[in-house]
């Protein structure tokens, strides 16, 4: 059975894991055959409440908040080998922008999780597919934009398309119930939630992303 990586940045929307993206990867996954592989950096976030959406003040682990989505069945992301994958994906929500890396404070400039980062450069190393939905494509470039000028998309926001160019990825509007894929580097993102509306039309992109990412195997 093929292993598909897939990693989190916590749980919730505005500070961690989108559920709903996360929740649908794996679903795809299991559907086209798969077994996830869940991971997580050891690190902490300041926590959001997600009605008022402002900072409680709390800290909280990335890797304990993420287990909540993986039903505690996850791995620190440090002790992972792109050996062990045959693909690899990341879900989005803020966290992928905050926590995973700070895209979300520096844009173009980000600076990404040291241990995210090892993985991701194995797995391009590799030839391996990558799979990133939502924000998470902006995390990808500021890893291998500079080295291998992949193909992204966030969907159609102008300002985070800009910055993502920046890093030398080239940014292509998408549709959310679409993906873009670049073939020669084997990646392949969809928009999600940073376009979608409805669970429904989110579902369909993220599930055709992974079953191409897979394909891509």
């Amino acid at each position: 059975m093929k292993k598909i990586g897939v990693v989190l940045s916590g749980c919730g929307v505005y500070d961690g894991s989108e559920i709903h993206e996360a929740v649908l990867t794996l679903l795809a996954i299991d559907r086209y055959g798969c077994e996830a592989v869940c991971m997580a950096p050891k690190v902490d976030f300041s926590v959001t409440d997600h009605i008022s959406k402002q900072e409680t003040g709390e800290k909280r682990s990335v890797l304990v908040e993420s287990a909540r989505i993986a039903r505690g069945n996850i791995r620190d992301i440090k002790v992972v080998k792109a050996a062990e994958l045959d693909a690899i994906i990341f879900p989005g929500g803020f966290g992928a922008a905050k926590n995973l890396c700070d895209f979300a404070v520096k844009g173009a400039a980000a600076s990404v999780n040291a241990d995210v980062a090892s993985l991701l450069k194995g797995m391009a190393a590799a030839g391996k597919p990558i799979g990133a939905v939502c924000i998470a494509p902006a995390l990808i470039a500021a890893v291998l934009g500079k080295d291998y000028s992949p193909t992204v998309t966030i969907g159609n926001d102008a300002g985070t398309a800009a910055e993502i160019e920046k890093t030398g990825a080239v940014h292509q509007e998408c549709r959310v119930t679409e993906f873009v894929v670049d073939r020669k580097n084997k990646l392949v993102t969809s928009p999600a939630y940073m376009l979608g509306n409805r669970i429904s039309e989110v579902a369909e992109g993220i599930d055709k992303c992974v079953k191409e990412v897979i394909n891509l195997i």
